[in-house]
């Protein structure tokens, strides 16, 4: 296949920098950080309150999970067009149509009633959300010189990007005071017209309007889009019906890949792509892709790890809140100290360390007992989020600078690169993680069911000493007998339970030591190259 322009349209030079204000430049830094964190929190106060929600929509909470699949399925796919669409429409317009959409979606979300209105809401929200992303990147980025650009306003964005998620769970219980969702919609309508009032207060620049949206593209975003659906769907609810019990996972996971496939052949007979294929199958961008895609899933952990464990260990969301708190102010640090010492000749020693805090980190986690508090999991957990803060601005940077040599065009292709890989990514890596945990917790519920064999001295030992504990409150034999026997099989869960998620610690920990070691094996390699070949030459 292919179209009618014999080449990409030119992509235009950006206006040399005006120095702003510093007050000016500081509300500029503000939006950006107050937009980021805005859209970061619908994601997560979603994903923290499913039970909440399901009880007031009158739903169970597996069909509540489709919220999320909802909401996230538009944000996979939909960084394909919006660059696009801001490089046609204008970058001011963009700006101004797409804070207004998210004020209005989230007004029309205090209309819901039932599963199928919100799930039609969910899905506006996560259309409405996507542009943000890129408003809080182009926000941080306006005010500051171009030496500046890469070292303080890429991480201060996506530091704030990525605070939403454990901030929602740290804010949640207080704001639930009544029980009541409205009190989220109500605090996500408050926040959209804040956004909606610094857009308009603090406009940006209008920029040159290039056309660049051609038929082809719209035909390969539609198979993505859809592609990228099933995956979360998938992804999303898998655990959940669980993957071989659901007779529509099987076709939609192989209709999703097809899909894929399908787009990116007609990408590669296109003269004026919406994807450079060619450029994104390069060695040194398939290593970076698989690099953030790797640790997108590494991370995943901390969203359905953590959380995951104290739920079902029946700890209140009040009493894991302080945990969250504590992985908020870890991001925030690693965010601070990524600007300080963001250069790109640093990039590989920054990574290093992120490596090394997550695989420590989850290693501390992989011999917890059935005790196991949040106050506990506090630094290793916040040892998790200062490494990711540390590890996404960086390696975004690294990736922009990639792009930028080969030439204004290819940044299209990495940022989608980027985006894709940190939403679908995380998709996928909580998915994988909760399947894991599953399949671990009934293979350890299993072995403990059969080294407690009726008769065996060490059951009957336990079974006497929870009977003795519960005879205070239990006169009737028979009913003591019952209860023991309950009080032990939920003893056996906790503690399978628990040693399920050692597992994923355990797995968490050997993913990061065997990526740290595959990343300075490329360091070494560059090394010697660069020894070898003089003192002119350069890594590759």
């Amino acid at each position: 296949m292919s179209e009618t322009p014999p080449s990409a349209p030119p992509v235009p030079e950006p206006p040399p920098f005006v120095p702003k204000p510093l007050p000016l430049a500081l509300a500029y830094i503000g939006a950006s950080l107050f937009i980021g964190v805005s859209q970061s929190l619908g994601q997560g106060f979603l994903a923290a309150n499913i039970p909440t929600l399901a009880g007031e929509l009158g739903a169970t909470q597996s069909q509540t999970s489709w919220l999320i699949v909802a909401f996230m399925a538009p944000r996979a796919s939909l960084p394909l067009m919006l660059i696009k669409i801001r490089a046609q429409y204008g970058l001011r317009r963009f700006a101004e149509v797409s804070i207004a959409l998210y004020a209005a979606v989230a007004l029309l979300s205090l209309l819901t009633v039932d599963l199928r209105s919100a799930l039609a809401v969910e899905l506006l929200s996560g259309i409405s959300a996507a542009p943000l992303s890129t408003l809080a990147i182009l926000y941080a980025l306006e005010p500051l010189p171009q030496r500046l650009k890469m070292r303080l306003g890429l991480p201060c964005a996506l530091t704030f990007m990525s605070l939403g998620m454990p901030l929602a769970r740290a804010l949640s219980p207080g704001i639930l005071t009544d029980g009541s969702w409205t009190s989220i919609l109500l605090l996500k309508l408050g926040m959209s017209m804040v956004c909606l009032f610094l857009v308009f207060r603090l406009p940006l620049p209008h920029g040159d309007r290039v056309r660049v949206i051609r038929g082809l593209d719209l035909i390969s975003f539609g198979l993505i889009a859809a592609a990228f659906g099933g995956l979360v769907s998938c992804f999303t609810t898998g655990y959940i019906y669980w993957w071989t019990a659901a007779p529509w996972i099987g076709p939609v996971l192989a209709l999703s890949i097809a899909g894929v496939v399908a787009a990116l052949v007609i990408e590669l007979h296109r003269k004026a792509p919406l994807l450079d294929v060619r450029w994104l199958t390069t060695p040194e961008i398939l290593h970076l892709s698989a690099a953030l895609l790797v640790f997108r899933i590494i991370l995943s952990e901390q969203t359905a790890g953590a959380p995951g464990l104290f739920q079902a260990l029946g700890y209140a969301p009040e009493q894991i809140a302080p945990l969250f708190w504590v992985i908020s102010l870890a991001t925030v640090a690693g965010g601070a100290a990524c600007a300080l010492v963001m250069k790109i000749e640093r990039v590989p020693a920054i990574h290093v360390v992120a490596l090394l805090l997550i695989a420590v980190g989850s290693a501390l986690e992989a011999h917890a007992n059935s005790d196991v508090s949040p106050a506990q999991r506090m630094l290793s957990q916040g040892m998790v989020g200062f490494a990711a803060a540390l590890f996404l601005p960086s390696a975004m940077a690294a990736g922009l600078v990639k792009a930028f040599s080969k030439g204004p065009q290819y940044l299209l292709s990495f940022v989608i690169v980027f985006l894709s890989s940190q939403i679908l990514g995380g998709t996928i890596g909580a998915g994988l993680y909760r399947t894991f945990v599953a399949a671990r917790t009934t293979a350890h519920a299993q072995w403990i069911d059969a080294q407690l064999q009726v008769g065996d001295p060490l059951v009957a030992g336990r079974l006497a000493e929870i009977r003795a504990q519960l005879s205070s409150s239990v006169s009737d034999p028979g009913q003591l007998q019952i209860q023991a026997v309950a009080r032990l099989a939920s003893d056996v869960t906790r503690e399978a339970t628990v040693s399920a998620y050692n597992d994923v610690s355990a797995l968490v920990s050997t993913l990061a030591f065997c990526a740290l070691a595959a990343l300075l094996g490329h360091v070494a390699r560059d090394w010697l190259r660069v020894r070898m070949a003089g003192p002119g030459a350069a890594p590759e």
